[in-house]
């Protein structure tokens, strides 16, 4: 027994060194030659998003409206932080836009896309724009529908710039006495153009009706006037 024991030793020792040997081998080659994982060798929808590195995607990658419906996390839409905005082209309205900070005027302004219509405006730098009720467009300006009750020519011009108005010129006084519907039930009424000068507070005053025309009346004179506001008040 004993001598068979030992005969037998060299060649299990051998076999038992090969095993070892190709055991290794196989380990060795599998801990070095890894295989490289490339988007063919991986499943579609087999990677879920909480395994994705923030930001190791660009948006140039995605597929278009991939991200729509999409939220942040879960029931949290998505927000301006949560995009890269280098990554974002242009929004195609707004290189329209470019050239809106340096409009001078709504006719410079055709660029500005989202401009509100000026015609439509109801204010225009905080002022009113528009004619209030009892006056009428006329000539670039809103003009009293009705006169006020006479008094000399010094008081009407004060009592229209207290309205932040003031008296018509003589000529579109004379133009608007032919508007439509347009009377002057008192008469002659004052204006604002000075005909002469004859002293100290003593000057002529044109004034105007629709039966006699343009005349002239001394300032202390009293007649009718209607205040003419501009079309910005």
């Amino acid at each position: 027994m004993r001598q068979g024991f030992w005969r037998n030793s060299p060649a299990l020792a051998i076999s038992v060194l090969a095993l070892f040997v190709a055991l290794g081998g196989s380990v060795y080659a599998a801990k070095t030659k890894r295989p490289r994982i490339n988007g063919k060798t991986i499943r579609a929808k087999s990677i879920p998003g909480n395994r994705v590195k923030p930001h190791s995607i660009p948006a140039n990658r995605l597929k278009r409206n991939v991200l729509r419906g999409i939220t942040a996390t879960g029931a949290v839409p998505l927000t301006g932080t949560d995009i890269n905005e280098l990554t974002l082209a242009q929004v195609p309205s707004a290189a329209h836009a470019d050239s809106a900070d340096t409009a001078q005027s709504a006719v410079d302004a055709q660029t500005a896309l989202n401009a509100v219509n000026a015609v439509d405006a109801q204010t225009v730098n905080g002022y009113s724009a528009g004619c209030l009720p009892g006056t009428r467009a006329f000539a670039g300006a809103c003009w009293e529908s009705a006169p006020s009750s006479a008094v000399n020519a010094p008081t009407a011009a004060r009592k229209c710039a207290a309205r932040g108005a003031e008296l018509p010129t003589a000529l579109a006084l004379a133009a608007f006495a032919e508007e439509p519907e347009v009377t002057f039930p008192g008469g002659d009424e004052w204006s604002s153009d000075i005909t002469s000068v004859s002293g100290l507070n003593v000057f002529g005053v044109v004034t105007v009706s629709s039966s006699s025309g343009i005349n002239s009346s001394t300032s202390t004179n009293t007649h009718a006037y209607r205040c003419v506001v501009p079309l910005l008040s």
